[in-house]
């Protein structure tokens, strides 16, 4: 198993995009606690197939989850790795804030 310590720009622009939709959220929600099929994924949205389809279709190009045939079916299951490497990146901004902040409060104090 390759375990990649950063993620690219292109890699971070694609899953923000796909994050930045409600329905993909919520599908990315559903698979990280279980596995389902497209057509189990589809039932639970007021959208067509199709849609769902997409919407799944743009997880899986930001490697949000992952789809294997099972039978007739898609199965879509939700990947931690690429979630942890976002969090990652998102610690990383958190702490230049804090360290930012840290700095600003000891001007403050100094005057």
């Amino acid at each position: 198993m390759v375990v990649r310590l950063e993620l690219g720009d292109a890699e971070v622009d694609r899953i923000f995009r796909a994050l930045a939709d409600v329905t993909r959220r919520d599908i990315l929600r559903r698979t990280m606690a279980g596995e389902a099929s497209v057509s189990q994924l589809a039932a639970a949205y007021n959208m067509s197939f199709a849609a769902i389809q997409k919407h799944v279709g743009v997880l899986e190009g930001a490697g949000l989850v992952t789809k294997k045939p099972l039978g007739r079916e898609r199965i879509v299951r939700g990947n931690p790795e690429t979630i942890r490497q976002a969090q990652d990146l998102l610690n990383r901004y958190a702490e230049i804030w804090r360290s930012r902040i840290d700095r600003l409060d000891t001007l403050l104090a100094e005057d």
